[in-house]
């Protein structure tokens, strides 16, 4: 299994291709279309609702991005279609609503949230969801996650989608959710061949990491996240296949 030509020919815009001033947030339909116009990839989150359903959401709590509050996971499907998003006259959608807004026109790249709160084993209903939604669509997408168990349940749920990890340095400062030592353990990259992953998706500032190197000289895509000026674009090229982008137009 390897990551479609297409993930690597157009820089891939992050969350879509968002801008707050033009009233695009990020992960709506607005900045899908945004992003589908401009011919860019689309890197999209997905969430789970209470009953079961893949939503497109970065967050785990609606404060950031909507007037309501508290986890996504406790609101219906149907409620959380009606939340409208600030600065965006638009609400949040479901990962089938995207898929049909996309419907292969370009790359489309899932990072599947953790969902078991600290990068452990309590995973599979948002993979399963995801990949159930993914079943009749036909155009190039790929799934990625910072959990390996998330990554290790698509290859189960949906062998044939290209899969592959979110990597990172794992900062302090940055995962205080997540236990020291699966830091610790994650900042390695060892769970590579075990997913079955084609890619990683790796943090910009740390692209300079010994194992980015050995996993590219063993055949592996290296993607990063997330450059937000040509300058850091143009540095980060030097390694990597492709961009993840934000704030400019790459």
């Amino acid at each position: 299994m390897t990551l479609p030509a297409s993930f690597l020919a157009r820089p891939i815009s992050h969350r879509a291709l968002h801008d707050r001033s033009a009233g695009r947030v990020e992960n709506s339909p607005k900045s899908i279309q945004a992003a589908i116009d401009a011919g860019y990839g689309i890197e999209i989150d997905v969430q789970l609702s209470s009953d079961g359903h893949a939503m497109v959401f970065h967050d785990d709590l609606l404060d950031r991005l909507t007037d309501e509050s508290g986890p996504i996971t406790a609101r219906t499907c149907a409620d959380l279609q009606t939340i409208p998003l600030k600065d965006d006259d638009s609400t949040i959608p479901t990962l089938v609503t995207v898929l049909g807004m996309v419907a292969g026109k370009v790359p489309l790249l899932i990072e599947i949230k953790d969902q078991d709160g600290a990068m452990g084993s309590d995973v599979g209903t948002l993979e399963k969801a995801t990949c159930e939604a993914l079943k009749n669509y036909n155009g190039d997408v790929a799934l990625m996650s910072f959990n390996p168990h998330a990554v290790a349940a698509c290859a189960e749920f949906a062998p044939d989608i290209p899969r592959g990890l979110v990597t990172s340095s794992y900062e302090d400062m940055f995962w205080p959710e997540v236990p020291q030592e699966t830091r610790d353990i994650l900042r390695d990259i060892p769970d590579y061949a075990r997913t079955g992953s084609c890619f990683i998706s790796h943090e910009a500032a740390d692209l300079d990491r010994p194992r980015v190197a050995e996993l590219k000289s063993q055949g592996a895509h290296i993607l990063t996240w997330t450059i937000r000026s040509a300058k850091a674009e143009a540095d980060a090229r030097r390694i990597v296949d492709n961009v993840t982008f934000e704030g400019y137009l790459a």
